[in-house]
């Protein structure tokens, strides 16, 4: 069984969490860095910081062929834990099984609200007062599975998607490297 403290991040983006992860990182080690989009400025950055990468543009690949030739590439660099940071592809059923109870994700809305896309301008259009973010573990229904951790972030009065997933944002920073942490360790 691959070391649990051993991650990989795999993002789609700017890779502003996968930052955070490396930087805070407190038991466990970044081996990693992957991405489906190799133009992902997050691979720049961890290349920065010295740490290998993966990049496959997944575009017109087809999703089982994709994730089957990611999953070898994670196995070959002794991966046990997978970390989600802004990845916007949805894993297929057979790459959760692989890795089952080994993948977490950081969403932006107090799960279980607000599952998918637009979190921050369906929490400000419903009247909450309250928004967050929240680290789970991924299981095939999207967004569904075990909460980690959570943090609450007040939805202040004249707050627009952008700003709300500003704040939003600096609180996954500190949640995910914790949780993450924590998560390796059990």
């Amino acid at each position: 069984m691959p070391d649990p403290r051993r991650v990989a991040v795999l993002i789609s983006g700017r890779g502003s969490n996968m930052q955070a992860l490396i930087e805070k990182a407190s038991g466990y080690e970044v081996v990693l860095v992957a991405s489906n989009k190799p133009q992902a400025a997050g691979i720049d950055c961890a290349r920065a910081a010295g740490i290998p990468t993966w990049t496959w543009d997944s575009k017109g690949v087809d999703r089982l062929l994709f994730d089957r030739t990611l999953s070898a590439a994670l196995k070959d660099h002794g991966v046990g834990t997978i970390a989600l940071a802004g990845f916007m592809r949805i894993l297929t059923p057979w790459f959760i099984a692989e890795w089952e109870g080994r993948i977490v994700n950081i969403h932006p809305s107090l799960l279980p609200k607000y599952k998918g896309l637009d979190t921050h301008a369906r929490a400000i259009e419903a009247g909450d007062t309250m928004s967050g973010c929240s680290v789970h573990v991924v299981t095939e229904e999207l967004d569904a599975g075990a909460i980690l951790g959570q943090v609450e972030v007040p939805i202040e009065a004249g707050d627009t998607p952008t700003s709300l997933e500003q704040r939003i944002l600096a609180a996954e920073h500190e949640l995910y490297s914790r949780i993450l942490s924590e998560f390796v360790r059990r």
